[in-house]
Order: structure tokens, then sequence, then C-alpha cells
């Protein structure tokens, strides 16, 4: 009798942030406004604009809101298991801007030293309807690339009969907040909307609260 066990599972949280259109609209004027003052740096975007990674000291209130926002949710889905009722850490924020006009995308990459990274949309750029606008994030079973060199079509068949995709793409929505951890290699589909695509991204990075 064979037993198939589906191990290690990798939590992504998919979450719809309430009162968005409000907090999208004073986030947008902060970050064009950025953009229009800064060239901006290059680390795995292609074609598009991404901040300085300090929009903790700029990103105003709204800015302030949403790492709020983030950091709760992040609570609510991490344990200390040796103190689950007063955590010992606390977390570290880095927090940056993209702009991405049509065709831009971002390389396959990770984020050593934190432990939770997160995406926030707050102009889609109409990628929030149509199956051939692109802009997904894409999110990559960091075990499979190797066992695909040779059988790039081989696939695990899980306990249920469902098939095991090493590649996961997630669609962009006004509001939608995603968050994962930061060693789950990740990058973004080039978007085929009529205007630039606008999102945060946050990285937490877990400290112990002695130091």
């Amino acid at each position: 009798m064979s037993q198939a066990l589906s191990l290690f599972d990798t939590m992504v949280v998919v979450e719809e942030l309430p009162g968005a259109a409000q907090l999208n609209a004073a986030l947008r004027s902060i970050i064009l406004a950025r953009q229009a003052a800064s060239q901006g740096v290059k680390v795995s975007n292609i074609g598009g604009w991404q901040s300085d990674h300090d929009m903790v000291n700029w990103g105003g209130d709204a800015g302030t809101v949403l790492l709020k926002q983030i950091q709760a949710l992040a609570d609510r889905n991490s344990v200390d298991i040796r103190s689950p009722n007063m955590p010992r850490h606390r977390w570290v924020p880095e927090m940056w801007a993209n702009v991405s006009p049509p065709e831009a995308s971002n390389q396959l990459h990770t984020h050593p030293g934190a432990y939770w990274s997160a995406v926030y949309y707050i102009d889609d750029a109409g990628g929030g309807s149509g199956a051939d606008l692109g802009g997904e994030l894409v999110l990559e079973d960091p075990r499979m690339p190797m066992v695909m060199m040779i059988m790039p079509n081989l696939r695990f068949r899980r306990a249920d009969g469902s098939v095991h995709e090493p590649q996961i793409a997630l669609r962009p929505k006004n509001g939608r907040l995603i968050m994962f951890p930061s060693w789950l290699r990740h990058g973004v589909a080039p978007h085929r909307g009529t205007g630039p695509r606008i999102s945060v991204a946050v990285n937490l990075m877990a400290v112990p609260n002695s130091a």
C-alpha cells in the first residue's frame, strides 16, 4: 500500500484591502511625484522605473497606512512557536515603488535576508480583466528548475490527482496585496495594458526585540 504525502506547503497570502480607492489615489500622487524627481534604480526591473528602497521615509501618511496593513498581515500569518502570545521579534521594513509602462517586466529573483515580501497594486493598467493583458506576478517553486532541465514536461502528480506546476501566475488587481516568503523566486510578466502599472513592494526583516 502506497501513500502520497504533500509536504512543505508554501504560504502565499492574497488580500483585497478595504478602502483601496482612496489609498491608491494618495499613493499614486506620491509615487509619480517621486518618479518625476528621481531617476530611480535598476535591480530586477526591465523597462520600468523603480524607486530607491526607502519609501518608508517619503511615502507619507498613505505609505504608513499601507505598511501597517502589511505588517498586520504578517503578524496574522506568522507565529513564534516558543512565545506565541508575546512574539520576540519586530518587523524591520524596506519599501519601494514600481512604475512599469507597457511591455515592462521584472526578472525572476529572491530577497535574501527578508522573511516576508509583498506587492500591492495601485494601478493594474487594465490587468484586472482580460486573459491576454499579462503583468502577472510569477511565483516559482525553487525545487523544480533542476528537475526540469532534462525533462521539462515532467510533473509530479499530487495525491488528489492534480498536477504540480513549478510556476504559478497571479493576476494584478487594484487594491490587491500579495505576500509570500522572501526566499520564493518571483518575477513579473510583461503587461500589455495601455498605461503604466503602479505597485509598491515591501520586504519585512524579522529582528529580535533585543537587537
